[in-house]
């Protein structure tokens, strides 16, 4: 029927109506916070979610988050020195592997996933062992497997491999299951591209590659038929969940792998996203609380089953 039996405005009329029929809802149980452990506590004012944790600090980050109800945690970390292989990504005293064990006795609500990859560890910052000035995509896959192992073994619930070699699931996932934990999942980034969204990460995170880029394994960000590709192998080789990295540039390839699989889809809102709204909301040119929810409720309706954003914990306080 036409206007003016048909009013699409009756419904918009008040708030309440308005929730009533909201058709993508934002809910704690679908987001996860990333944090940064460190050697000590480095606090950053102007994006206070990429702030560095000291284990101890980390802890209570976690009791508060679980008292705000958020559920997930995404761990990365700085260790205290690094080398060409990225050691300190598997060793069992690294600085996520002490985070994990003292998260895990000290906040036992919180779900524990961590990143699998090499540039935080690596002195050169690339996310593999290098053949001259390449990453050597077969010799690097050992080195991941081990890190995945390692970080189940002090506690992880969950590993996410964010390196983009090829084959690095299967190498996870078998590795994985020799270990005796084949009931862990993969949380594959398997449609990462090569972005200019991540400098603030790459500083948090001290991973900024010292020579060169990572076009060479990340992704083409014109690609879309290409992140399918991926997901696609992903899964074959074991994969449990598909991520979509960076969200907002991609919700389109959000939807497109949430149309073609039928698994749990997850989308990293990233450090320039989160970046790019602090800062035009300190120049007060927009609010930033709506336009965060706004945005979030963009990637969620693009077809995001869970979203890792530097705004969980701020979400948590608003809902």
């Amino acid at each position: 029927m036409a206007f003016p039996a048909t009013r699409l405005r009756r419904l918009r009329r008040t708030a309440g109506l308005r929730a009533l029929v909201r058709e993508t809802r934002l809910d704690l149980d679908a987001f996860v916070l990333p944090l940064f452990l460190a050697p000590a506590d480095e606090p950053n004012d102007a994006l206070p979610g990429m702030s560095r944790l000291s284990v101890e600090s980390a802890v209570e980050k976690g009791r508060e988050l679980e008292r705000l109800g958020v559920r997930a945690v995404l761990l990365f970390g700085i260790p205290e020195a690094k080398d060409d292989e990225g050691s300190g990504a598997w060793h069992e005293d690294g600085i996520v592997h002490r985070g994990l064990r003292a998260l895990r006795a000290e906040c036992p609500g919180l779900v524990l996933l961590t990143d699998v990859c090499l540039c935080e560890y690596t002195s050169h910052g690339h996310c593999g062992v290098l053949d001259g000035e390449q990453v050597a995509n077969d010799e690097t896959l050992e080195l991941l497997a081990r890190t995945a192992v390692s970080h189940v073994e002090a506690g992880a619930d969950a590993v996410a491999p964010s390196d983009m070699m090829d084959g690095r699931v299967a190498a996870i996932r078998a590795a994985l299951d020799d270990a005796g934990a084949a009931d862990t999942p993969i949380v594959a980034y398997a449609a990462k591209y090569a972005s200019a969204f991540y400098g603030p990460f790459r500083e948090a995170a001290g991973s900024a590659p010292s020579f060169g880029d990572r076009r060479g394994y990340q992704m083409d960000p014109a690609n879309l038929r290409e992140a399918l590709r991926e997901c696609e192998l992903d899964l074959a080789e074991g994969a449990d969940v598909l991520m979509v990295k960076p969200a907002l540039p991609n919700l389109d390839v959000i939807r497109a792998v949430r149309e073609r699989f039928d698994v749990p889809v997850a989308a990293y809102n990233v450090s320039g996203e989160y970046g790019m709204l602090r800062a035009a909301a300190e120049r007060g040119w927009l609010d930033e609380r709506q336009a965060v929810l706004e945005s979030l409720t963009a990637i969620r309706r693009a077809g995001a089953d869970l979203v890792i954003s530097y705004w969980t914990e701020d979400l948590a306080r608003w809902l």
